[in-house]
């Protein structure tokens, strides 16, 4: 595949980011001044309500006297706390990843017939349309697994005989199917890149309607299809744990936000997409095992404690790491104590550890949710309680599973697939609104110039300066 050239020259667009960059420019003050939520967030870091949901809860804190009071973390589906559905898979030694999709997008848990029916109209719906292979996935391949996602879902609407309707019964089918496909979706791209950027094998199995979820992903990434039930287990824990975390998390809100104007499905889910393909957001794993990476390139003991806080230390002062002064894994919005999330990813990583090397790792895991409350006590002043959240662990999860680094973010996107269709579906229902915040602007009046008496000094909208040199020009 030819690659396209810009003929935009790199030299023009540092010129043009120099003047965006001025003109562009708000004093930080002005947030202040005007009393605005930065990412839609109180003063007191807690989310400003935009909006009721029936669908998940969130909770690390509760309020006494105006000030907020740590706690364990808790997380609810539809009322029912994770920790108890996750408990009731393991007694039963079954799969739940397909009844916590039932769950949040219907309301409450399905019976044993409901249940079967499901997940037989997913393993239905998990074959992609005829040549849909080819022509949308092997003639474009993608350096990156989550916009190829995004863009086969677009590309899906494509295949739907009736894609605008946003009727219940219609985007609940829509729905039902992306949950199906979107695994497809992502092996058939993994496999793809494997072949143009890694000069790899490429294989592709048919699935088998038999399998669920969780062990349709293991065997479409193998060459071999092969997999244990103990594998399939955890990483099905995975997918349970990522499906849902309330509606103000930064993809589901953006899911809402589009589906609140009216749009189809398929726009609506390629935005969510394209948000938790954001480290901040859904790549946060990738950027722990980046950090965890380079601590083991240069420290020599990545189980020592006192190598471990040196150089969580210079993470904190930018002095390591990616220099961003973040510790990734450790603290969340909402969560102060405990996530629970992380909670029970932790265990499940420690029951399955099978050699030194992973034990090694998660010991150094286990030393960074230790130490860095402290040291940012001690050289930050921060006082916030600070807990390991689900991206700690998560990561070590998918190592031990031989799950490519490719695929972290692409089987978050899988699983939260679940929670976004219930989100669409509840905003379609009871939204009623189109979702407009409002932003104010601190632009100062100006008047227009003609062109024949415009100079470098009296079109800059700035009391900076940028030199005619150093201005833009193609």
């Amino acid at each position: 595949m030819s690659k396209y050239m810009s003929p935009i020259t790199s030299d023009s667009l540092i010129n043009l980011c120099s003047e965006i960059s001025i003109n562009d420019k708000i004093n930080v003050e002005d947030y202040n001044r005007y009393n605005v939520k930065r990412g839609l967030r109180n003063s007191d870091g807690t989310g400003v309500m935009a909006g009721l949901t029936r669908i998940c809860s969130v909770d690390g804190y509760y309020i006494q006297d105006g000030e907020r009071v740590p706690r364990p973390g808790m997380l609810k589906f539809r009322g029912l706390d994770v920790n108890e559905l996750v408990k009731g898979f393991r007694e039963d030694d079954r799969f739940g990843f397909e009844e916590v999709a039932w769950l949040l997008i219907c309301g409450a848990l399905p019976t044993k017939d409901q249940l079967e029916k499901f997940r037989n109209v997913l393993a239905e719906c998990r074959e992609l349309p005829e040549d849909f292979i080819e022509d949308m996935i092997m003639k474009a391949p993608s350096a990156n697994i989550m916009n190829k996602m995004s863009r086969s879902v677009l590309a899906l609407y494509s295949y739907d005989d009736n894609p605008d309707d946003i009727s219940v019964e219609n985007v609940l089918r829509q729905c039902i199917q992306l949950i199906a496909q979107l695994p497809s979706v992502m092996s058939y791209a993994y496999q793809v890149k494997r072949r143009h950027f890694y000069k790899k094998s490429m294989y592709i199995h048919q699935p088998k309607p038999e399998l669920c979820t969780a062990q349709s992903i293991l065997r479409a990434i193998r060459s071999d299809r092969m997999f244990t039930d103990e594998e399939a287990k955890l990483l099905d824990l995975c997918l349970i744990l990522h499906s849902e975390h309330g509606g103000g998390n930064n993809s589901t809100f953006a899911t809402r936000v589009l589906t609140s104007s009216g749009t189809d499905t398929y726009s609506a889910i390629a935005a969510g997409i394209g948000s938790l393909k954001g480290p901040r957001h859904g790549g946060a794993n990738i950027k722990v095992r980046e950090m965890t990476t380079l601590m083991a390139e240069e420290i020599s003991d990545i189980t020592n404690e006192g190598q471990v806080a040196d150089y969580l230390k210079k993470i904190i002062h930018k002095q390591a790491g990616d220099g961003s002064g973040l510790v990734y894994g450790m603290g969340h919005a909402i969560y102060t104590m405990s996530d629970p999330r992380a909670v029970l990813l932790k265990a499940a990583a420690k029951d399955f550890i099978k050699t030194e090397e992973f034990a090694r790792r998660f010991e150094q895991l286990e030393l960074i949710e230790k130490l860095t409350p402290e040291i940012f006590r001690k050289e930050k002043g921060n006082m916030k309680p600070i807990c390991a959240n689900v991206d700690l662990y998560s990561g070590l999860i998918f190592d031990m599973l031989g799950i490519p680094e490719d695929l972290f973010t692409p089987i978050f996107t899988v699983s939260r697939m679940a929670g976004w269709a219930a989100h669409r579906l509840e905003e379609i229902s009871t939204g009623g609104r189109i979702i407009r915040p409002a932003y104010k602007n601190v632009s100062l009046p100006n008047k227009y110039i003609t062109l024949a008496d415009r100079t470098e000094e009296n079109v800059m909208h700035s009391d900076m300066y940028i030199p005619s040199e150093e201005r833009f020009t193609f």
